[in-house]
């Protein structure tokens, strides 16, 4: 397989500043197939796609990745034509799309004629969800630069790794983690630092005293030495005139690092293109949930902007709708998250299953008004059954799960908003996207089996930057191959099963971790559950699981008869541990993993 050229190519705040969805690893698509669906075969292409038969009325089979020949087009007609609408609100302060606009471009000035960069050069954004990242964000882009979204509660070691493999010359960094920085410079790439404080477009005297707080009162900016790193507000102060590039929608938008949870973190090359393709079908899907009112979208970014999810269901999708994304700098701050929900009358929510379960078992969530809640999105991990039926009863709207990963920008399908969601399944193929299942064997499994989900459409990634070898393993021709166990049924509605690493093979028998904590998570006094598999002498394996309690009186013997009644005998978990709170990734996923290897260096097998 050819490879495709890209032209031009503290803890307390640190733990506060997470959260994001979507899985990681990815493909790479020589061929894209914007008219996948013809609608004068209608009957042919329900037949061999039987999903069409329930897109809700409206929403096309096809969409146009070429609507815009980049994403800096997309960026200038939203904010003209939402120019005096509120595009972000933080901590109470609100920008409008013109004053994103005019930021946006003051700041790509700078990195034009101040710093000199060029079209292609990479810039790093590391930061939670403030003001700030839009404006960086966007302003990188406006300059033709690629974009690397970095998580703020990266160690130095993976700052290092992250910066040095993508080539970053220059960094957007809140002044929180300069101090990791520091350690790390001179191992990297990087020449230019740009350093902004929480509170720097907060506006007078909010900012002066925001920053104070932040520094002196509550310690929370170690003490770092950064020679030559400048301000954000010196940035924003060039007199420099912005210059809008050429750049082609085959140009790289984004080097988007996978988790790393299976190896070594891989930059998912994303072009403008692919982002492109995804904002069209979030456009298009999202339609028939709008607001009747025609009042203006309130979307809720708890997910941090700087992973995929938020990034284009929240930050560039916004840019299509004209919607206002109220930026939540610390969802795990549940109380104060409660207090900016209260806020506003809420109409879009982005989040995943443990954000959801948390907000749902919090005591003040019941003062929130949820009457214009018309969009819940879930994705990231699975979404629990009894925290979607739950979540349904409180707010009145159904979640609609969707599914994607870092390699397609991310969303390769979701269920309807028009209320028909099904509970339990990640929904339908989005338009101008396909999804099969796959044996071992390369064969095409039957409705019902399971097997590896494979996904074709123009939101595939172009491959992971400078890893051919990586990218060739994951593709089939123009398939990407997920990685991840799902089936369909004869309706075209795809359910995931698992990760193909996490499954457990208990006597020949294969289970799937999704299902036990599915299961586990409605008995009665249990808040969070993660399922694994450990060595077993008999069966080869077992089922171990480990509990958060949300009721303290819980105990073993309770779970085990739960367990009983709805699980098969080799499903029951042989192995049962509590704890007081699980691992969880900076999106707020629980992690197997690190239990996993725990257990393997209990049993002296790591």
């Amino acid at each position: 397989m050819k490879e495709r050229k890209i032209s031009k190519a503290t803890h307390s705040l640190f733990h506060s500043f997470t959260h994001s969805l979507f899985v990681s690893r990815s493909g790479f698509c020589l061929i894209f197939t914007e008219n996948l669906y013809k609608p004068d075969m209608e009957t042919a292409s329900t037949a061999k796609y039987p999903w069409l038969k329930f897109y809700p009325k409206g929403v096309p089979h096809d969409i146009n990745p070429d609507a815009y020949p980049s994403l800096i087009e997309v960026m200038e007609e939203g904010f003209a034509r939402y120019a005096d609408q509120p595009a972000y609100s933080c901590m109470g302060k609100e920008l409008t799309y013109r004053q994103v606009d005019d930021l946006s471009r003051q700041f790509a000035a700078y990195l034009q004629n101040d710093l000199k960069l060029q079209p292609g050069d990479r810039i790093a954004i590391q930061m939670p969800n403030l003001l700030q990242y839009p404006v960086a964000l966007f302003g990188a882009l406006r300059a033709g630069l690629t974009v690397v979204n970095t998580n703020p509660l990266y160690t130095p070691r993976e700052m290092q790794y992250q910066f040095k493999d993508s080539g970053a010359k220059a960094i957007v960094i809140l002044a929180n983690f300069a101090a990791n920085l520091q350690k790390i410079l001179d191992q990297t790439d990087i020449k230019h630092v740009i350093v902004t404080q929480i509170g720097d477009l907060l506006g007078f005297p909010k900012k002066q005293i925001v920053n104070a707080v932040v520094r002196y009162v509550k310690k929370m900016v170690p003490a770092y030495n950064l020679p030559g790193a400048i301000s954000f507000g010196e940035a924003l102060g060039s007199r420099s005139t912005y210059r809008k590039p050429t750049i082609r929608n085959t140009d790289l938008a984004f080097i988007q690092y996978t988790g790393g949870t299976t190896g070594v973190s891989k930059g998912a090359m994303l072009t403008h293109r692919n982002m492109i393709a995804n904002l069209e079908g979030q456009n298009e899907w999202t339609k028939p949930g709008a607001s009747p009112d025609g009042q203006p979208e309130i979307i809720v970014a708890a997910l941090p902007l700087y992973h995929v999810y938020a990034l284009t269901c929240n930050a560039m999708a916004a840019l299509k709708s004209g919607g206002m994304n109220l930026l939540i700098t610390n969802p795990r701050d549940l109380n104060a998250f409660i207090g900016d929900l209260k806020k506003y009358k809420v109409t879009m929510f982005t989040g995943l299953n443990t954000l959801y379960n948390g907000l749902l078992n919090h005591p003040r969530i019941n003062e929130v008004d949820f009457s214009r809640l018309r969009i819940t999105s879930a994705g990231g991990m699975a979404l629990q059954t009894a925290v979607a039926e739950r979540w349904q009863k409180l707010t009145g709207n159904v979640p609609a799960e969707g599914y994607g990963l870092s390699e397609t920008s991310p969303v390769l399908s979701s269920n309807p908003v028009d209320g028909t969601a099904r509970i339990g399944t990640i929904g339908v193929p989005w338009p101008s996207t396909e999804l099969k299942i796959m044996r071992e064997d390369g064969t095409e499994a039957a409705l019902g089996e399971p097997g590896e989900i494979w996904a074709k459409g123009p939101q595939v990634f172009a491959g992971y930057y400078q890893r051919p070898d990586e990218t060739a393993k994951v593709m089939e021709g123009e398939w990407f191959k997920t990685g991840d166990v799902g089936v369909m049924d004869e309706n075209g509605f795809f359910r995931i099963v698992d990760r193909k690493k996490d499954m457990v093979l208990v006597s020949g028998f294969n289970v799937y971790p999704n299902e036990i904590e599915d299961v586990i998570a409605r008995c009665p006094g249990v808040l969070e559950v993660a399922c694994i598999g450990v060595p077993d002498s008999k069966s080869g394996e077992a089922v171990k699981i480990f509990v958060v309690k949300k009721d303290e009186s819980l105990t073993e013997d309770q779970i085990r008869d739960y367990a009983r009644q709805n699980l098969t005998a080799y499903k029951c978990p042989k192995y049962i541990e509590f704890r007081t709170e699980l691992p969880k990734s900076n999106v707020g996923k629980i992690l197997r993993r690190p239990l996993r290897e725990e257990e393997l260096a209990k049993s002296g097998k790591k």
